[in-house]
């Protein structure tokens, strides 16, 4: 095994302090330990950057326990290899962040929030390791760095030169999706450290996706009042911590590079650009430098994102690469995105974890929270609570649509603390078993994620709370035993539903022994409000009282398919559009909305592989691996 990076403490002079530490100086260095460790897998095989890593890996990232690593070492066309699916599994994110758990990273940050202010001598003596140890977390300052052994610039500068990817038949060309983006305020006081998909347009110019929600696209709001142009930096491979930093939701102002700090318990080493004024990671492998003019846009999209769905084509700003700078052998870290489960899973699953103490300071109820992957992060949050006085949970709710990016969650789970909400069956139990239909589904309209396709109009719509918890004196159904109800989904029969529905093409009762009873069907759409009519039409039909619950998705969806319907029915519905309840009973349309239905924003596609590059997959499969 590799020995550990080193890091000195105390003078230069006297390097006789040496503590070893679990992070990693480079992304060459953590390539080397997942090697190590069995969790890389080297492929020789010529390989194209357009489709094909993206087939192979989509495989690999769906395997138990999310699979390996992958490192391409022949792409096709070009001489630097590529790294992907590095972070995707618990495992390589607890590799990558230094811990054996991840929840060691939230006990350490508690540690700090929890820091009571020192009264006495002994206090403040108590205090000086940590102290010390923090003294580590900002970023330093250095003249040389790996990431310039090599500088390109004017002619020199060809983006087609590096294996960035086509990842889905129908995006709109090739994009880098891990970079770390760099840049500043107008005033120059505040650093941004990002992560925002850029499209290639030619050798030296790319779109700059920031969501509007985002700090860098403040910034560049500032910089367009101003008619300045703003410099930015775009960092590919730097090490994890970097990497992860870059992906997590920081309140404004704090720097990204501070949270590396703190992950790796060593400072973040950062060289000037060549050719901007801005610092980027020193040891990162390859080095963009550039600048954004606010008066310039560009069509950048479609992209088939981590929703499942291509997002729509719109315009963003231009990077104009003035300068490309990396190692004498870099090594191109990127990612894809798509149907979960995928890479981008375990990233997201680290920030939960991480940031659970952060939400806790502002909301101390919360004793433990879950974003499903079915719920692509901002679809579905389930939060188990310390509940102590009368609709906690819906002043929790709307607490979190008004916290950062938990405001773009579009249903929100509440439960009490004794339920473990990493235990879907037995959050699924609970529903089905102790829900109101009446009483405790709330709805509320405000900010969504950009990627959600599912309201009428973009950005905005409308949200669901559940509230699970038990209810306490002041609530109503405190004292009250819930009725039971008519469904009976044993003698339910749906082959009777095939023949009387026509437009329905498959169906599926949910197995659990329940109070309320779930069917899944999926159904041909080829009108406006067809879905919406088959709902009332089952519902009111009192042949169909054994179900309690109709779920309605679209004909191309097995029901019988349980982890992909409910991602289906997470994405494709606005909460308070899509969800009937006529007498008790529930029904949910979660098929695709035409703009007949007031749906404008244009229903995507769903991101599907090309049946040529399927097969030639299928055919050289073996020789891979």
């Amino acid at each position: 095994m590799k020995p550990h990076s080193y890091i000195i403490r105390g003078p230069v002079s006297n390097p006789a302090i040496i503590e070893p530490i679990m992070s990693f100086y480079s992304l060459q260095e953590f390539i080397q330990r997942l090697s190590d460790e069995g969790e890389l897998i080297r492929i020789s095989d010529p390989v194209s950057r357009d489709l094909e890593i993206t087939e192979i890996t989509d495989r690999i990232s769906k395997s138990p326990d999310g699979g390996k690593a992958l490192l391409f070492e022949n792409v096709i066309g070009c001489d630097m290899p590529v790294l992907i699916n590095a972070f995707g599994s618990a495992r390589r994110m607890n590799l990558a962040l230094g811990v054996e758990d991840i929840e060691e990273i939230p006990t350490a940050i508690e540690k700090y929030i929890k820091l009571a202010p020192p009264t006495t001598w002994a206090d403040r003596i108590k205090l000086l390791p940590l102290l010390l140890e923090a003294s580590q977390f900002p970023p330093r300052k250095v003249r040389t760095a790996p990431c310039q052994e090599v500088v390109l610039k004017g002619d020199d500068v060809d983006l087609t030169r590096i294996p960035i990817l086509k990842c889905w038949p129908n995006d709109a060309g090739r994009f880098i999706t891990l970079p770390i983006v760099v840049n500043r305020s107008a005033d120059g006081k505040i650093r941004n450290v990002g992560l925002y998909r850029m499209q290639v347009y030619d050798k030296n110019t790319t779109g700059m996706h920031w969501h509007i929600h985002k700090d860098g696209a403040h910034f560049f709001y500032e910089y367009k009042k101003k008619h300045q142009v703003m410099e930015t930096a775009v960092a590919i491979g730097a090490d994890p911590a970097v990497c992860y930093s870059a992906s997590a939701p920081l309140p404004y102002g704090v720097d990204e590079f501070l949270l590396a700090g703190f992950l790796r318990k060593s400072p973040v080493p950062l060289v000037k650009c060549k050719t901007v004024d801005l610092e980027v990671p020193a040891s990162a492998e390859i080095v963009l430098e550039g600048y954004i003019d606010p008066a310039e846009s560009r069509i950048e999209g479609p992209f088939g994102d981590h929703t499942g769905y291509y997002s729509h084509a719109g315009p963003y700003p231009v990077f104009h690469v003035t300068a490309i700078t990396h190692r004498k052998n870099p090594v191109y870290l990127t990612t894809i995105v798509g149907k979960p489960p995928q890479e981008d899973l375990y990233l997201g699953r680290a920030t939960e974890r991480i940031f659970l103490p952060l939400m806790r300071t502002q909301l101390p109820e919360i004793v433990d929270m879950n974003m499903p992957a079915e719920g692509v992060f901002h679809n579905l949050v389930i939060v188990s609570i310390d509940k102590r006085f009368p609709m906690q949970a819906r002043r929790l709710m709307s607490s979190l649509w008004g916290l950062g990016q938990m405001s773009f969650v579009k249903t929100i789970v509440v439960v009490d603390s004794s339920i473990d909400v990493h235990d879907l069956v037995e959050v699924a139990f609970l529903l089905l078993n102790k829900v109101d239909l009446n009483r405790d589904l709330f709805f509320s309209e405000g900010v969504m994620d950009v990627l959600n396709h599912a309201s009428d109009n973009a950005l905005y719509g409308s949200k669901l709370g559940i509230d699970l918890t038990a209810k306490i004196e002041g609530e109503l159904g405190f004292e009250t035993e819930l009725e039971a109800t008519q469904a009976n989904a044993e003698d339910f029969e749906p082959e009777r539903v095939l023949n009387k529905y026509s437009s329905i093409t498959a169906c599926q009762v949910l197995e659990m022994d329940t109070r309320l009873s779930v069917l899944f069907a999926s159904a041909e759409k080829t009108e406006a409000h067809e879905s919406r009519e088959l709902i009332q039409s089952f519902l009111n039909d009192s042949q169909n009282r054994d179900i309690s619950i109709f779920i309605v998705v679209d004909e191309d969806t097995d029901p019988g398919d349980l982890s992909t319907t409910m991602w289906k029915v997470l994405n494709n519905i606005d909460p308070r559009r899509d969800l009937y309840l006529i007498e008790g009973r529930l029904g949910i349309d979660a098929s695709k909305k035409f703009p007949e239905e007031g749906h404008v924003q244009g229903w995507p596609e769903e991101i599907k592989m090309s049946p040529e590059m399927v097969q030639q997959v299928d055919e050289k499969w073996k020789h891979l691996f």
